[in-house]
Formats: structure tokens, C-alpha cells, sequence
């Protein structure tokens, strides 16, 4: 029987095994960490003693190839989310609170509603925002939608900074409507916010690794992929630091790789390879804070940080397009955001307590238009190799979601080409 060889076990390499290991393909799924997950993953601290996640991600109802996965492994009861989709907020500087909940339906009445829309914006502003579904390749989503305005402030470029991790300055336009058209603009049936309820490794990796050996898949930890070989027709093996491993006839690889990973393998490939940071600070508190509507999440308007997101007694607060912060010390980047954090959680205990910083210097690439030349498509001019990641020609921002559907595409390419060449 032909094998795939899969090349990174984040979740672009995870959700291509197991949409190939469905098909009843051979994979052999290779890791060079000694765990699966890649950026989206959950560790022990032993600091906090609680297990936390290396990053904090939201998952929208509108995202069907995450949902498609989540069902695949059976964990969808691992996810925490409300009934109805409620985006909750606070202004740091002026304290004021409030939640935006769009209505079911692609009617957005919900707009005329003043308790259900940002505070102080008018409904002009939401009509305006359908700019960005006409935004040109080159435009960001300043220039497409200005800069000032309460909607923009308090939604649109918070919205930017956490689907694309980019300032809108520099954020390319089109991607943002990605967004906004699968999701908010179908209303909230599409937009209704989950969590992890234990964390991503819960969720989304060790039950897609369980499922993977379950359908017979081989998977190999601590294995970095240091070059290939091939003719300029097809890859012929694969040369891992302890061994090397040559392809038979009909076998195919994928490389699920971050771009600087794939472009060290593949010199010829187009990447975007400039990116972000993204800092993340994990308190534990004296207890569990209690937020509006029972959301596990809060955005944060005026402050440092951007978003906070509670899983029991620990609050992770989330800073985006965060180069600047991601060079300060640990102890600096944890003072300052535990001033945000005491603020918006309405605490009663200003010292600052246990704490871990994450810093992800290169979250994901940077996500201006420049950078939508730069993804690569899944095939490449080698018949037997193909490319997945977020950072591919997915359509879709660097997110859970553009790295699943990356990883499906890619699987499916091997299939049609397998079938093809059958």
C-alpha cells in the first residue's frame, strides 16, 4: 500500500493525516517536538499548577472545516460556549461595559438595537463596514475603512488584531472580510464563540493523535526533517537527523510546515516569511472571576492588552501584533498587563499574583497585501509533494480555522492524485 508522509503534527499536518487516514490511506505523520500541537498546544506550569495553554483561541460557529475536524475526533463536547453569540467588552479608560450580540438570521436588526450594538456608534457605521467585501488586494483595513469612529475603535480594529495579528495600518483588507463574510455577516448562528474547556491539547490534539493510531496511522516524535531529495519530477526520500526514509512508487509527502521550516527544506518556494509576536500572560487568581453573560472571554478596549480569557482561577490575557511588548522582560510584561488585568476583572486584590508569561515571536506572518503574493499553493511543481499550513493560499487569515482547511486541502490532493495515478 502507497503511504503519505506528513511532515508536522501541528494542526494543518494533524487535520491532513486524518482526513487521509478516513480515505483509508497509509500515513506516517512525523513531529520533530516530542509532543503534537505545534503553536496550539497545552503544557503543566508548574508555577500556577494548572495546565494552560500556550496561546488563547477563539472558535466561531462559522467555522466549518474546525467543526468538521472536532467532529472527526469526537471532542466537541471538550468545547465551552454559550447558547447565543455575546461579545463582551470593557473601556479601560472610561469603565464602561457592554456586549455586542448579533441576531440569528442575515437580517442584521440587531444593529437597530442600541443595547445590542457598540455603545455611541450609529448604523450608518455598520453599512459602512461592508467596504471591506469590495477592498482591493492592496488595500488595509485603515484604508479602507478610515481609521476613527467608534465602531472602528471599539470593534473593527480589535477585530483586525485578533484574526490577523497585524495592526489594520497594515492589515491587508481582503483577509478581514474573510473573516467578517464567514461569520459575523451570516449573523449569530455563524458567530457564536467557543473555548477550550480543559485546553487545545484536550480539545484538539490528543484526541485527533488517539484517533490517528486508532485508523492504524504511524506517528513519530522527535523526528525534524532535515532535507529531501528529489529529481525535479518527485521527492525520492526524506532525510530526517537519524535515519532516512525513501519513497516507493505512489507514495506521497506533505509538508506541514511554519514557512521559515518549509523554505529551509524548500528553497524555491514562495513563503511570507516577516510575522508577529503574540505575548500571552497567565495569572492565577485567589478565585474564579464571574463575567458578563458567563462568558469565558473579555475584549479590552484602551488598555495594553487586548483579550482575557478565564478557564477556572486562571485569567490568560492576550496581546496581539505584540512586537514591542514581546521584547520587554518577563517581569515588566506581567506588571503591565496585570494593571489591565486587576482593572477589567474588577478585582478586589491588587497584588499581583502567580504568573506566566508566553512569548510567540512568531506567532504568524504578518498579514498585509504584500504578503497575499507570497502564499504558496498547496501543489508544487513536484508531483508527489504538496504544502499545508495557515500560511498557505487558504483565502483565510493565519487561524485555527485557515490551518485546518489548508491541511484538508492538501489531503485532498493527494487523494485526486492518487486516484488519477490509479
Amino acid at each position: 500500500m502507497s503511504k503519505t508522509h506528513v511532515i508536522g503534527a501541528g494542526l494543518a499536518g494533524l487535520a491532513c493525516a486524518l482526513r487521509l487516514a478516513t480515505e483509508r490511506r497509509h500515513v506516517v505523520l512525523y513531529e520533530a517536538a516530542n509532543k503534537a500541537g505545534g503553536r496550539c498546544r497545552s503544557f503543566y506550569d508548574e508555577t500556577l499548577d494548572r495546565w494552560i495553554d500556550n496561546g488563547s483561541h477563539l472558535i466561531l460557529s462559522g467555522n466549518r472545516a474546525t467543526f468538521q475536524y472536532i467532529n472527526a475526533i469526537g471532542s466537541k463536547n471538550t468545547l465551552l460556549g454559550s447558547r447565543h453569540a455575546i461579545f463582551p467588552f470593557v473601556d479601560l479608560a472610561t469603565n464602561s461595559r457592554w456586549a455586542l450580540k448579533p441576531n440569528i438570521g442575515p437580517i442584521p436588526w440587531w444593529i437597530l438595537a442600541p443595547n445590542r450594538r457598540v455603545p455611541n456608534s450609529r448604523v450608518n457605521d455598520y453599512f459602512s463596514a461592508t467596504r471591506l467585501s469590495r477592498a482591493s488586494s492592496q488595500q488595509t483595513v485603515a484604508e479602507c475603512l478610515g481609521q476613527s469612529g467608534t465602531l472602528f475603535e471599539r470593534f473593527l480594529a480589535p477585530l483586525t488584531i485578533a484574526a490577523l495579528n497585524t495592526p489594520p495600518t497594515k492589515a491587508a483588507a481582503k483577509l478581514l472580510w474573510a473573516v467578517v463574510a464567514e461569520t459575523f455577516a451570516l449573523g449569530a448562528t455563524r458567530c457564536r464563540p467557543f473555548v477550550a474547556r480543559r485546553g487545545l491539547t484536550a480539545s484538539l490534539v490528543a484526541p485527533a493523535i488517539a484517533r490517528l493510531r486508532a485508523l492504524g496511522s504511524e506517528i513519530h516524535f522527535g523526528h525534524r526533517l532535515r532535507s529531501m531529495v528529489h529529481d525535479g519530477t518527485r521527492v525520492s526520500s526524506l532525510e530526517f537527523a537519524a535515519r532516512q526514509v525513501n519513497m516507493a512508487d505512489g507514495d506521497s509527502v506533505v509538508l506541514a510546515l511554519p514557512p521559515h521550516g518549509t523554505t529551509a527544506v524548500l528553497r524555491d518556494v514562495s513563503a511570507p516569511l516577516a510575522s508577529h509576536a503574540i505575548v500571552n500572560v497567565h495569572f492565577r487568581l485567589a478565585e474564579p472571576p464571574q463575567l458578563q453573560d458567563n462568558s469565558p472571554f473579555l475584549g479590552i478596549i484602551g488598555g495594553i492588552a487586548h483579550w482575557i480569557f478565564v478557564r477556572g482561577d486562571v485569567a490568560a490575557v492576550t496581546v496581539s501584533a505584540a512586537d514591542e511588548l514581546a521584547e520587554a522582560s518577563i517581569d515588566e510584561v506581567a506588571e503591565r498587563l496585570w494593571l489591565d488585568t486587576f482593572q477589567a476583572l474588577d478585582l478586589s486584590e491588587r497584588n499581583m499574583p502567580a504568573f506566566r508569561v508566553v512569548k510567540e515571536k512568531r506567532a504568524t506572518f504578518s498579514q498585509t497585501p504584500d504578503s497575499l503574493t507570497q502564499r504558496a499553493s498547496a501543489e508544487t511543481p513536484l508531483t508527489n509533494l504538496f504544502l499545508a499550513g495557515d500560511w498557505t493560499n487558504t483565502g483565510l487569515p493565519a487561524t485555527i480555522e485557515g490551518a485546518i482547511r489548508s491541511g484538508f486541502t492538501a489531503a485532498n490532493l493527494v487523494l485526486y492524485v492518487s486516484a488519477v495515478g490509479a
